[in-house]
């Protein structure tokens, strides 16, 4: 609920309008990326198959998107089956990284959607990447588990991928016209400092509005201050070295 997939949508979008080629990987059982984009998950091979059975050719999964240089490798509910079917499997925290391999160098960006849990998937999609991104609604409560996910950063780092850095935290549902969403990013940016991304994403109805329509915030609404605002985060991004 902190905007995670909205995020992963509309930053990658906008990545795409810039020229990069973007892989989305949907890691949610949820499936909301991939409904998001209109993509099909229920009759397609799945990140879940991927995860399986290794005679599956990555790029079988792939998906394009309505929007140029950006696919997608879906995801549905079966997703939910993965820990519990995978605990006993050797390197289990490396699975979406041998995934994910055979394509690498097909994409300047990879982007993957998490779960809003700290179990096995969310473990190998931190192994599998370089950097995170934190969305952080911009609410007191959300603060606290900033450090919690530092931690799990720093314990991935040392055991399974010292290459892991955060990227930045980007404050969203941000409302300028309360003193407590004012108070929060002032906190985020003592804390933090530069890795805050100097966008912010204001609360709007747009969002839902082109969630519905299955289109990305930068073509639903172009013109937009959220599409601005997502296509700034890529700016920072590319500038920051994140998105070569």
């Amino acid at each position: 609920g902190v905007g995670k997939t909205t995020t992963s949508i509309n930053m990658s979008a906008a990545l795409a309008e810039y020229g990069r080629k973007v892989l989305l990987v949907d890691f949610d059982p949820q499936g909301a990326l991939s409904a998001g984009l209109g993509v099909n998950a229920h009759d397609a091979l799945t990140i879940y198959d991927l995860m399986l059975d290794r005679t599956i050719e990555t790029r079988a999964a792939i998906q394009r998107t309505s929007v140029a240089n950006l696919d997608v490798i879906p995801a549905n509910i079966e997703l939910s089956a993965a820990e519990m079917k995978l605990v006993n499997e050797i390197a289990r925290e490396q699975i979406l990284s041998r995934i994910l391999k055979p394509v690498i160098d097909e994409y300047d960006v990879i982007v993957i959607d998490c779960q809003p849990s700290l179990g096995l998937l969310t473990v190998n999609a931190l192994t599998a990447a370089h950097g995170v991104i934190i969305p952080l609604a911009s609410e007191f409560f959300a603060l606290r588990g900033v450090a919690i996910l530092e931690d799990i950063i720093s314990k991935v780092q040392e055991g399974l991928n010292p290459a892991l850095q955060l990227d930045g935290i980007l404050a969203t549902m941000f409302d300028g016209r309360t003193l407590h969403s004012r108070e929060v990013l002032e906190r985020l940016h003592e804390a933090f400092g530069e890795k805050v991304f100097r966008s912010v994403i204001h609360r709007t109805v747009k969002f839902p509005d082109a969630t519905v329509a299955q289109t990305p915030i930068t073509a639903f609404a172009p013109s937009s201050e959220a599409a601005e605002a997502y296509r700034t985060v890529a700016r920072e991004l590319v500038s920051r070295g994140c998105a070569p």
